[in-house]
């Protein structure tokens, strides 16, 4: 069964959450970065992207950059101050984005638990984001960022997080991107009960963070061999995770612009097309249900239907992106490979549809497809399938912010 324990938070005072709070470290570049912490001492981007006080260009994997990180954490644990909870505790986390609320129990996670498949995966990591992630956790001796897990919806867990969340919150604040963050400790003892319920969720699943997840477990794995006394509860054990019941969570699609027609013209393209799908125009860029998706080509909007049966079709293979994917981006427009290829970009559904005319009308890219979002049950049936996700299938919002509560170890 799962494992979501209490542990000892490591937590900016709560006048200065707002300031210390930040956008995850992989969703902004250096130059991005820089600039949302600029003006800003206490920002956590000083230490989950380091390089923005370092020299421009610098090789992000320099062993500089690690030290700048740990001087930088230091640093903030001073001057914000970060203070240590004195007793293990659970924290309710609640996230609003205009009329959508998700409210999370913030714990610690147990990488035995990801190592034995009880937290599955969908999407296959990289090595060098591997390193790199265990990298930074080993030079801070502290997990920073919250990996977002998901599970399914218990009635018991529910209410006991939505009668937690009726007392006065440790801190509340809402970013600069307009959403809110709101974040409650639990008492030990109810901390301690609400840990326990979570001995009837049989798994909990990754919806963002396989690259933290997986750091966590190859932190356990370099972490055991240093200790003679080894029980397996230290806090190396575990790792900060933040866990959402599924029907609170909202997913946004995962957009795709190609580079180039691969040769055919906007005609040839759509009669190609027709072949298999029936192809319509539309005045609506967005797909309305699974089973469809919008294409936009030449100026225009156009909405596409498979003609055959998708249901018929494997549970990754019926997957919207996977129609896209292996009817026409591969075979029609050269995107044999969409983790690698250089001639497709993917636009997260946060970005709108206005940045896939602007990539088709600026010239840069040749036609652009918007995607209904995958929903959580697809994520789910593929993760208990033991099966991998095409890339880019998923896009989640809200973000959890980096630094509202450290796992130190």
């Amino acid at each position: 069964m799962a494992k979501i324990m209490p542990f000892h938070g490591l937590l900016p005072v709560p006048e200065k959450a707002a300031e210390v709070a930040a956008v995850p470290y992989d969703v902004v570049n250096s130059q991005e970065a820089a600039e949302l912490a600029k003006g800003n001492s206490l920002s956590f981007l000083h230490v989950s992207r380091p390089e923005i006080d370092m020299e421009p260009g610098i090789n992000l994997y320099d062993d500089s950059v690690y030290a700048k990180a740990a001087e930088n954490f230091k640093k903030l644990c001073d001057e914000a101050p970060l203070k240590i909870d004195a007793d293990e505790h659970l924290y309710i986390y609640r996230q609003i984005m205009g009329d959508h609320i998700q409210t999370g129990i913030l714990g610690a996670a147990s990488a035995e638990d990801y190592k034995n498949n009880i937290i599955k995966k969908h999407e296959k990591t990289r090595q060098d984001k591997e390193d790199d992630r265990t990298r930074h956790v080993m030079t801070l001796r502290s997990h920073t960022g919250p990996a977002f897990l998901t599970y399914e919806d218990s009635d018991e867990i529910n209410s006991l997080v939505e009668k937690l969340s009726q007392d006065a919150p440790l801190f509340d604040f809402t970013a600069e991107d307009g959403i809110q963050h709101t974040l409650w400790r639990v008492d030990a003892e109810k901390s301690k009960k609400l840990s326990g319920m979570f001995a009837e969720v049989p798994y909990l699943y990754i919806a963002d963070g396989h690259h933290r997840s997986a750091a966590a477990a190859r932190t356990q794995a370099e972490c055991t061999p240093q200790n003679p006394d080894h029980t397996g509860v230290e806090d190396y054990n575990f790792f900060l995770a933040v866990t959402f019941p599924a029907s609170q969570l909202k997913v946004l699609p995962y957009n795709r612009a190609v580079k180039t027609l691969n040769g055919l013209t906007a005609e040839h393209l759509i009669e190609k097309v027709s072949e298999n799908f029936t192809v319509t125009s539309t005045d609506n860029p967005e797909p309305q249900k699974s089973g469809e998706f919008c294409m936009y080509l030449a100026g225009k909007w156009y909405l596409v239907v498979p003609k055959f049966d998708v249901n018929a079709l494997g549970v990754i293979e019926r997957l919207d992106v996977s129609v896209l994917q292996d009817n026409i981006l591969a075979p029609m427009l050269g995107i044999d490979d969409p983790r690698t290829s250089k001639g497709i970009d993917f636009v997260g559904g946060i970005r709108g549809i206005g940045e896939l005319e602007k990539l088709v009308d600026g010239g840069t890219h040749g036609v652009a497809f918007s995607m209904f979002p995958t929903s959580v049950k697809q994520l789910m049936d593929i993760a208990d399938a033991d099966a991998i996700m095409p890339p880019k299938s998923t896009w989640f919002e809200p973000k959890l912010r980096d630094g509202v509560v450290c796992h130190n170890f």
